[in-house]
């Protein structure tokens, strides 16, 4: 079920490792499918014909720096490109998913510093930094010579530009497949080319049959409610969050809320009673339980309280993009295999 754009970045990443292993040379790799590199949101697909641009990684003429992990490298991010001119030995991540990330495809040892959301996986050098709110002056005390992050807040970017510290900017992805690209974007800024097609190419595999495992539905309606408060704010199809669940054929209820397509929108408690979910799934961060939720006044005649389909997530592996995606999957399509499909709404 799992959605292929076309050769993307991440494809590039592991079109190169399989052209290694064959020993072809760095220059065959560019002529076999070099492309733009991406952001980790929307990837730029139109360019695919091998061209060896800045976007792919190439910094040079004639320099295959984003085939064989030589630098200089230039990475599209989403806040345009970035030039990394040697291997980054001092990264400090300010984003919890990028620090998954760059432990995953080997880039952990030059990890210096990360946000004090970022607690995995075990070990990393966690400190008080914010993501949030990020003070420049306290980054910069770390020496870094390569800051990741999820957003540009306080004009981080420019601040660290100022002194020529090279910044990557890799928000969460709005579908699982941009996430590759955000991926391999990381491996190339680090100089793990290798190590994040590999990455890449066993969590596909992984996710793959994750997805596999959910049931079919043959064309019945399954309506999924994904909370993330008690507020009601929820992850909708512009996320990829929702894209898990719009791969295994479910219906989110979110979907109609979400008329600016931000990912997260706020539904009411009423047009949640109102549309009837199947399923729904809260996280384990938040102060309730499955039984506070199934003993809301009204939702008693909600299918999913009824049935006892309210599932309980982790809340780091269901928010954040990155190797553990396969478990997120798993627990999702496991959930699923307890609904029963094709139950009218609104009763």
């Amino acid at each position: 079920m799992n959605v292929r754009t076309p050769l993307t970045l991440a494809g590039v990443l592991t079109l190169a490792l399989g052209l290694a292993a064959c020993g072809d040379d760095a220059d065959e790799s560019a002529d076999n499918g070099a492309t733009d590199s991406s952001s980790g949101s929307e990837p730029d697909t139109e360019d695919t014909t091998g061209a060896t641009d800045d976007a792919a990684g190439t910094s040079a003429p004639g320099d295959d720096a984003g085939a064989d992990g030589t630098f200089p490298v230039t990475v599209d991010t989403a806040s345009g490109e970035v030039t990394v001119e040697e291997q980054p030995q001092r990264i400090v991540s300010l984003s919890p998913s990028a620090t998954e990330i760059l432990f995953e495809i080997g880039a952990g040892d030059q990890v210096v510093a990360v946000d004090s959301f970022s607690t995995y996986p075990e070990g990393v050098p966690t400190t008080d930094l914010s993501g949030f709110e990020p003070n420049v002056e306290a980054v910069v005390g770390y020496e870094p010579d390569l800051v990741v992050v999820s957003n540009d807040a306080n004009d981080l970017v420019a601040s660290l530009e100022a002194i020529d510290v090279p910044v990557i900017v890799s928000p969460a992805p709005t579908t699982v497949e941009d996430g590759w690209d955000g991926m391999a974007a990381l491996g190339l800024a680090t100089g793990h080319v290798d190590e994040t097609a590999a990455t890449i190419a066993d969590l596909r595999e992984q996710v793959d049959q994750a997805f596999a495992s959910a049931p079919e539905t043959d064309g019945e309606e399954l309506r999924v409610y994904h909370e993330l408060d008690d507020s009601y704010y929820s992850a909708s199809s512009a996320s990829f969050i929702g894209d898990v669940y719009a791969q295994m054929g479910a219906v989110n209820i979110a979907d109609e809320a979400d008329t600016d397509g931000t990912g997260f929108p706020q539904l009411t408690e009423e047009s949640i009673i109102e549309a009837d979910p199947q399923l729904i799934v809260i996280t384990d961060q938040v102060s309730y339980t499955a039984e506070d939720v199934a003993n809301r006044p009204g939702w008693s005649e909600i299918d999913a309280v009824r049935n006892d389909n309210i599932v309980v997530v982790d809340a780091d592996i269901a928010s954040r993009w990155g190797p553990r995606l396969p478990q997120l999957v798993s627990t999702v399509a496991d959930a699923l295999t307890e609904v029963e499909v094709g139950a009218p709404a609104g009763r």
